[in-house]
């Protein structure tokens, strides 16, 4: 593939790659990295898994609340009321991935990803006083909107920070964090609906009240303490910034950000592989999503009490931190994805299975700890799959964005497989995401039969030049 570097990209990288600090042995060497990365890792990873694992709590948490009362409330046991609230969060959040993600260096992350936190923060606060249905609609579309480029721009700044084998420890770490603590989201819904009749306001307004409350909070605090891109950070010195690009550079090429261009964006769309990672990934969001917006009402339908329901939510999403962590060091250590993706999909297909077919509920149970897992586990192995076989800032931000759309895809099927018609067992739901799992380990295939020939061709330089248009780059399995 050409490189689609002008010359004043070019020259940008030439200068803005300014000689290292003098270091007198490797021993030294390696101190000076751990140090300078041990920084970066501070001062971006813990934040943006705060801030994300909010943007969950406010994106998941009307199963919850239904739970809680507001089903009853605003009527969303008529039809499929429900499900038209949810899936229409997922409209603009699919929409608005890849133009977002393409105004984040523009108007730098810090400044951009706090304005966007502010707006759905607000929104979830205003969905405590939504008097009808409709209006709250109307406020989970908004939340869509300003949600949209929130998770792809961390990605994107990840992503721009670390070398290919660093990228899905910090990437796994970031996002199952915030699952973790969103996780919890349940018992806390639980403990705010205690406050119901509290001035005069019902216990499922009080959970988006308090909660939207704390992400405006968040958002606050996000303008002092999130990250920007390597080359405009305030954390680090002169030397350890160009340490970091240089590294970046040495890896994969690409440490300063070319010039993007409209020519560009489509360049880059017409390649498979993007919506290949981009179907992968709405393989293993679908029984995220199912998840996180049915979890309480599955397990309500299994006999619990709605308090039960909501507290019993919670504990399938610590094994699969764990999880999640080591097989992603697994896969940094050996230097291998696709492998690894298989794994965790048949984790997830093992847990489905006992879910819908088993007939005794503690086994049920025990899937959803196993489905929970797999599903969990892929996600951050897709997006660091995707990111170790792109090449430039700017097919890095498409790819990113349209990676995580397609998370969205997962969003509107879960969100319409599990129909009301179906409860308690939702089985055609569970069939849908079964299906989903065999998709995924197909796509695993298909990338990796490809890229073993395109590797195989480039070394023995059969192909008309390097692979991504960078010298020495490979494709990562």
């Amino acid at each position: 593939m050409d490189s689609l570097f002008k010359a004043d990209d070019i020259e940008k990288k030439e200068e803005s790659l300014v000689s290292l600090p003098q270091l007198q042995s490797d021993e030294e060497k390696a101190r000076y990295e751990r140090r300078t990365m041990r920084s970066v890792d501070l001062h971006i990873i813990p934040i943006v898994s705060l801030l994300y694992s909010f943007a969950l709590i406010d994106r998941i948490n009307l199963g919850a609340a239904r739970t809680a009362g507001m089903g009853p409330a605003l009527h969303l046991e008529v039809g499929e009321r429900f499900s038209i609230a949810t899936v229409m969060y997922f409209i603009p959040y699919i929409l608005l991935q890849i133009p977002g993600n393409l105004v984040v260096r523009r108007f730098g992350a810090k400044n951009y990803l706090t304005c966007i936190t502010l707006g759905w923060g607000a929104v979830q606060l205003g969905m405590s006083f939504v008097p009808t249905w409709g209006y709250l609609t109307l406020c989970r579309v908004l939340l869509g909107m300003f949600e949209a480029s929130f998770f792809p721009g961390i990605v994107y700044v990840i992503s721009s920070w670390y070398t290919r084998y660093e990228v899905q420890k910090r990437l796994a770490f970031f996002y199952l964090s915030s699952v973790t603590i969103s996780g919890f989201s349940p018992i806390l819904a639980y403990v705010f609906s205690l406050l119901d009749g509290k001035k005069n306001i019902a216990g499922w307004s009080w959970i988006f009240i308090i909660e939207g409350s704390v992400t405006l909070f968040l958002a606050v605090i996000a303008f002092f303490l999130l990250p920007d891109f390597p080359e405009s950070n305030t954390f680090l010195t002169p030397d350890q910034t160009a340490f970091v690009l240089e590294r970046i550079e040495c890896d994969r090429g690409d440490s300063v950000p070319d010039q993007l261009t409209l020519h560009k964006v489509f360049h880059h769309l017409s390649d498979w592989t993007l919506w290949a990672y981009g179907l992968m990934f709405m393989c293993c969001t679908l029984p995220a999503y199912a998840l996180a917006y049915f979890i309480s009402i599955i397990l309500k339908g299994m006999g619990w009490s709605s308090a039960d329901a909501l507290l019993l939510s919670a504990p399938p999403y610590a094994p699969a931190f764990l999880s999640a962590v080591f097989f992603a060091w697994l896969s940094d250590k050996y230097r291998h994805r696709a492998g690894f993706i298989v794994i965790q999909a048949l984790i997830s297909i093992t847990g489905l299975c006992l879910t819908a077919f088993s007939p005794q509920n503690g086994v049920r149970y025990f899937g959803i700890f196993l489905l929970n897992a797999g599903s969990s586990g892929c996600i951050p192995s897709i997006l660091a799959y995707s990111a170790n076989n792109v090449v430039g800032s700017s097919k890095r931000s498409v790819g990113s964005a349209l990676t995580v759309a397609f998370g969205g895809v997962g969003g509107i099927i879960a969100s319409t497989v599990y129909r009301e018609k179906d409860f308690p067992r939702y089985l055609p739901g569970l069939w849908v995401t079964l299906g989903a799992q065999f998709l995924l380990l197909f796509l695993v295939w298909a990338t990796t039969l490809h890229f073993t020939r395109l590797n195989r061709l480039s070394r023995a330089g059969k192909l008309a030049g390097p692979l991504e248009g960078q010298v020495g780059f490979f494709y990562t399995l």
